[in-house]
């Protein structure tokens, strides 16, 4: 279990590190963006992503097991 839960740290650290390393500017953009954004849509898009990341885990450990 706790291999499982570092392993899954270090790949979110490596998308983050991609992000910044390949796409700056882009990401800069985003922030900017995101600070238009109200509270409200930032939370909805958050629990999206949240709840998409969970299905993902859930089948890939349903099916990939």
């Amino acid at each position: 279990m706790g291999s499982t839960i570092l392993t899954a740290f270090g790949l979110v650290c490596v998308i983050e590190g991609l992000t910044y390393a390949l796409v700056p500017s882009h990401l800069k953009k985003m922030m900017v963006g995101m600070l238009g954004m109200s509270n409200e849509q930032l939370r909805l898009a958050g629990t999206l992503v949240l709840a998409l990341g969970v299905a993902l885990v859930w089948l890939a450990r349903s099916f990939f097991t």
